[in-house]
């Protein structure tokens, strides 16, 4: 017992020391962990800075680099910023190509004339399985923003920006016809910060999960434009009956159940401007009707300075999240891993998506994560699982950025990489 301890100890240390080597890695330095693991410093310990990569598509022949025995391949390219996605029970592969407008209203009527946004959902199929899809159909347009996807009762949900939206569904359609039904109308416009909204059917399969990420950063604009946002919610398929599932959240995107414990997880991404390493993204348990702590609170009952003295006195008690994720590493999606096809490592952890930071003075994120759970929690450790996107350490250059991840039914993990365009697939490597 106490030799596999140790050579497990061995091989943390070694996952660790190859981290450090990518981009910022997974310390707890960084803010990797458990509660009980990190430290946080005090706000404004360093200036706020602003550094963006430079995206400069990936070389001929390049892919990121996966754990020794996996073997990466381009299972899909030239797509228009894919954002989301999500498989179909006959295993067709669905895209959701969106992205962000300006803030500016002028620029943003110009960029929506434009087809600035590709606004559309396109399905792949790998038929052979040897993870290159063989098929491509564009299966839905006009639509806006769209991101989240939901399978239910013969239709198919459709996250826009500001709607939800289902259409009817026949297995094996390459493409879907119509305007679709409009379910519920949801908050977005104006300074509109988190336009991304996620869907996912609750335990039940009778209600919808609807993640809806804050306007602005703390609430800088004032809560009266927070309303609906922030939050987790919960509505019946005709979008009747709407309830607060879950609030505190600043913007959280990736849902998921663990399916050992059948517990609700999501993945947040946390506030910006108080230094490099505040506040960390967390991947978390979720209880309903729980309080996380956003704007006023974050990581449990640490107080945001820019509302001191200003926190309403009605306040629940904050839950304080289940594990951290380092600070600006926009963490965007966690996935629960069920195969163990990659290796008994694996199954039933889960793999975190990272999109990279922008906001902090050397460059966090950027990467897969692989975090092991036992008995249905996380056990403190955070391992490199797919990395590569970045040039190197020195460098403002990104081949690409990842932002979900999904598991085909034979094993098989795909990735969605919205600035390299691209969705990689990994698999074992043949012997």
């Amino acid at each position: 017992m106490k030799k596999n301890l140790v050579s497990s100890a061995l091989i943390l240390i070694g996952l660790l020391t190859g981290a450090q080597a990518q981009v910022a890695g997974s310390t707890k330095e960084n803010g990797y962990g458990l509660p009980s693991q990190i430290t946080l410093p005090e706000p404004f310990a360093t200036e706020s800075v602003r550094r963006e990569t430079q995206i400069v598509g990936w070389p001929e022949g390049k892919t990121p680099q996966a754990p020794s025995g996996l073997t990466v391949k381009e299972f899909a390219s030239d797509l228009k910023h894919p954002r989301w996605i999500y498989i179909l029970p006959n295993d067709d592969v669905l895209v959701a190509e969106a992205e962000d407008y300006s803030k500016d209203e002028k620029e943003r009527k110009k960029q929506i004339r434009s087809g600035h946004s590709a606004n559309r959902i396109t399905l792949f199929r790998d038929r052979d399985g040897d993870g290159i899809a063989d098929e491509r159909h564009v299966f839905l347009e006009n639509l806006f923003q769209p991101f989240g996807m939901a399978l239910a009762k013969g239709h198919l949900y459709v996250a826009n920006s500001n709607s939800i939206v289902r259409f009817p569904y026949v297995e094996g359609a390459d493409s879907l016809e119509g305007e679709g039904e409009k379910i519920a109308d949801l908050p977005a416009g104006g300074y509109n910060h988190h336009w991304t909204r996620n869907l996912m059917l609750d335990k039940s399969g009778e209600r919808l999960l609807v993640t809806v990420g804050s306007s602005s950063n703390v609430g800088e604009h004032g809560m009266d434009r927070e309303e609906r946002r922030a939050k987790i919610l919960i509505m019946d398929l005709n979008g009747d009956n709407e309830e607060i599932y879950a609030w505190g959240l600043r913007n959280p995107n990736g849902l998921d159940y663990n399916p050992v414990s059948g517990v609700l997880w999501t993945a947040v991404n946390e506030r910006d401007k108080l230094g490099d390493n505040l506040v960390p993204d967390y991947i978390t348990s979720v209880k309903q009707g729980g309080f996380y702590g956003w704007p006023y609170k974050y990581f449990g009952d640490h107080i945001d300075p820019r509302w001191e003295g200003k926190i309403p006195e009605d306040l629940p008690e904050v839950i304080v999240p289940d594990l951290a994720t380092g600070s600006h590493t926009a963490t965007m999606d966690i996935h629960f891993y069920r195969d163990n096809k990659l290796g008994d490592e694996y199954q039933n952890g889960a793999f975190v998506a990272q999109h990279g930071s922008w906001n902090r003075a050397k460059y966090i994120g950027y990467k897969i994560l692989f975090v092991p759970f036992r008995d249905g929690r996380p056990t403190g450790e955070v391992r490199d699982f797919l990395t590569g996107f970045m040039k190197d350490t020195d460098s403002d250059e990104a081949y690409g950025r990842p932002t979900a991840v999904a598991e085909e039914s034979d094993g098989t993990l795909l990735v969605v990489d919205d600035d390299g365009e691209t969705i990689w697939s990994i698999q074992p490597s043949m012997p």
